[in-house]
């Protein structure tokens, strides 16, 4: 049998030049001060948000440390144009302040000419999560922590 690949091992055999997507899957309810913290600065405020990252070290680091509470995978570019284009929210706050000396860039993406928030709001998957529910890992056919490219399949379900 072929072991499960974890997060580390598709970091160290090729850096992801693709999009992670990251989806919170649990609430807030006895959660840790500093994954409460991970997970705001990952836009994941509430159960069911899902944000857009580049793979790096520091995001390995936070996935890691919010593992028992969201799940993650690289997404096709087709899958992320969908997100947009369904559930992308755009971004109506200010782009500068008043003196032009903040720049308010890190609020907002861009795609397609246009600047959306840094999350998006999605609804339970239809047909719901996998067997074993939302406090088991997806190694052990759960939903939290890192799927891959089974990522395609969830957020697809989930729009």
């Amino acid at each position: 049998m072929e072991k499960e690949k974890t997060t580390e091992d598709v970091v160290k055999s090729k850096p992801s030049k693709g999009t992670i997507a990251i989806l919170r899957i649990r609430g807030l309810v006895r959660i840790d001060r500093d994954v409460q913290d991970t997970l705001r600065f990952l836009s994941l405020n509430q159960k069911n948000s899902c944000s857009l990252h580049k793979m790096s070290p520091s995001l390995l680091g936070m996935l890691k440390k919010v593992k028992d509470y969201a799940t993650w995978g690289e997404v096709d570019s087709s899958v992320v144009d969908a997100l947009f284009d369904k559930r992308g929210e755009e971004y109506q706050g200010k782009l500068k302040d008043a003196n032009s000396k903040i720049d308010y860039t890190s609020r907002y993406v861009e795609h397609k000419g246009k600047k959306y928030k840094k999350y998006f709001r999605l609804p339970n998957p239809r047909g719901g999560f996998d067997r074993k529910g939302i406090k088991t890992p997806y190694a052990l056919s759960g939903a939290l922590g890192y799927r891959g490219e089974a990522m395609n399949v969830l957020l697809k379900k989930m729009l």
